[in-house]
């Protein structure tokens, strides 16, 4: 598999933030998580919505995040091997310590502090979709297992608008994760759904309100069809 050139002036601002995409343990990864830990540990694993994942341009997935399985099922569904790019993960400062740091540093993973978002975070994601990568932010902040609403973090629009002022067109993609089991166990099932993207645009902003009301509503439509795919409704 061809590793997506990245723009030297984007590989310099990297190293201030974050270790960037290591070729070795970026592949090693794959091998580990997609053919040996998600084959191994679900029965099934579903993807719906193919169709609605954009292949180009700079593209944000905002998935609900259910699980610590949630990351591997988004790079099976739309990493590497399906889209010819990373997932570049934006996570929390505490996920970026010990050896759990040490490996996502290693993967593109770079952190950022959700009380107080600092503007280097921020630029580095808006050099990532100018470079035309795939961003991934977990747009609730954290784990929420048993069903609570959807309730939205204000970076993922903040972040969107940055961008949309250097005239880029971001899609932003809506994504449900779930499971059989609300804690997934051994030989369940796992599905993924991908809703028709959100565009913030110069001439398409959305106010801070409006964005997430419209983000929530599609991340639960999309759990929503993820649900009956598992079939706990």
């Amino acid at each position: 598999m061809i590793l997506m050139r990245v723009p030297l002036p984007l590989l310099q601002r990297e190293k201030r933030i974050c270790l960037g995409v290591d070729p070795f343990w970026s592949r090693l990864a794959m091998v580990a998580t997609q053919d040996i830990a998600l084959n191994n540990f679900f029965r099934r694993r579903i993807v719906i919505g193919k169709e609605n994942l954009p292949f180009g341009g700079s593209v944000v997935l905002a998935p609900t995040h259910r699980a610590r399985w949630d990351a591997l099922m988004l790079t099976m569904a739309a990493g590497r091997r399906i889209s010819n790019r990373d997932c570049r993960y934006m996570v929390t400062r505490s996920e970026m310590r010990g050896l759990q740091g040490w490996f996502l540093n290693r993967l593109g993973c770079f952190p950022i502090d959700q009380g107080r978002p600092s503007l280097t975070s921020l630029r580095f994601a808006v050099d990532l979709l100018i470079a035309k990568q795939q961003l991934v932010v977990f747009p609730e902040g954290k784990i929420n297992r048993f069903g609570e609403p959807i309730k939205l973090k204000k970076g993922l629009i903040r972040l969107a608008q940055l961008a949309s002022n250097k005239g880029l067109d971001i899609k932003i993609v809506p994504v449900g994760l779930a499971y059989s089991e609300v804690i997934p166990k051994l030989c369940g099932s796992a599905a993924i759904c991908f809703s028709k993207p959100l565009l913030v645009s110069r001439e398409n902003n959305y106010s801070t309100n409006d964005f997430n009301i419209a983000l929530s509503q599609s991340m639960y439509d999309a759990e929503q069809s993820a649900l009956v795919a598992v079939g706990r409704i």
